[in-house]
């Protein structure tokens, strides 16, 4: 089946290279009829599966049929099935160049949103470059809706790499468009996502300030998402250990949905100072230093698989 298919692909290439001779009654190649024939090709080893061969074809359709932007999006999916994922990216982001001269910034946006998650597994820094363009193509033809949940994938991937400040930032751009759209309940869940990045980058000042940034939006005052930020902070600011076990095992958190994880942990300086107390206190408080470390050490865990949407 594959040696009939490559044959039938070397047909068609053969078609193709006679459409693009010229001669004395033909002063003109055909270029159109050239690219049909090299877009069957491609197939024909895309089945057999040829794949260098089936990328060098769809780069001959396109070649020819100036028209026809897919195919080299086809060219960049045969890299990907040859595991060559970052030549596999560079022609999704060619061909999404030439969505974008040609009009079609959705198809570009969507091209790039693919290729994002083509690369996820690979190369977080590289997708986060992929959907934030993605986003950036969606919010300039005014379609928040899709730009949001490509800012959303952005930001997640900021926090598994520990950018944190520019985790904070797409997060907050993330809120505004969510307010644009007056998606309200999606800005509270935000906003519990600012609070732990904050927290996590040891910054409760900012913490507290999303938290009361956000009492201007309509509903959050007195909500359970308010309430339960507000608590953890408090029990954060008092180093109260059993406050923030009950916040983060309330079910508003614990049951979240897991998009992204965020490690989170005790940064302010009176953590840092009873951590210190511990290694260094006298000998006849070591019973209630060990019992502070070990609720500490449990506080850590806890929320260090702390899910949040």
């Amino acid at each position: 089946m594959a040696a009939q298919k490559i044959n039938e692909a070397h047909e068609h290439i053969a078609k193709a290279e006679k459409c693009l001779k010229t001669s004395l009654t033909k002063w003109k190649p055909d270029f159109d009829s050239a690219a049909s024939e090299y877009a069957k090709a491609a197939v024909c080893f895309k089945n057999a599966k040829q794949y260098e061969q089936a990328k060098d074809a769809y780069l001959k359709e396109a070649e020819y049929h100036t028209e026809n932007k897919t195919a080299i999006e086809q060219a960049g999916m045969m890299m990907k099935e040859q595991k060559k994922m970052p030549e596999a990216i560079q022609y999704i982001e060619k061909a999404c160049m030439m969505y974008m001269e040609n009009g079609t910034p959705d198809t570009a946006a969507m091209a790039l949103d693919r290729a994002g998650k083509l690369i996820e597994p690979l190369n977080l820094e590289k997708a986060v470059d992929l959907y934030q363009k993605a986003a950036g193509v969606f919010e300039n033809e005014d379609r928040l809706r899709q730009a949001v949940e490509l800012l959303g994938k952005a930001s997640r991937l900021l926090v598994r790499l520990k950018r944190l400040d520019e985790a904070a930032v797409a997060l907050q751009k993330e809120k505004n468009m969510y307010k644009e759209i007056e998606n309200f309940p999606m800005c509270f869940k935000k906003t519990t996502a600012q609070v732990l990045v904050h927290l996590h980058r040891g910054d409760y000042v900012a913490a507290d300030k999303c938290v009361r940034e956000s009492y201007s939006l309509p509903g959050y005052s007195g909500s359970e998402d308010c309430v339960a930020m507000e608590t953890l902070l408090q029990g954060y600011d008092e180093q109260d250990e059993d406050q923030v076990y009950r916040v983060c095992n309330s079910p508003l958190l614990k049951y979240m949905d897991n998009d992204f994880c965020l490690y989170l942990s005790m940064t302010c300086g009176r953590a840092r100072a009873a951590a210190a107390a511990l290694v260094t206190g006298a000998a006849g408080q070591h019973g209630a230093h060990s019992a502070f470390l070990r609720s500490v050490d449990q506080f850590d865990l806890l929320i260090k698989k702390l899910l949040v949407r």
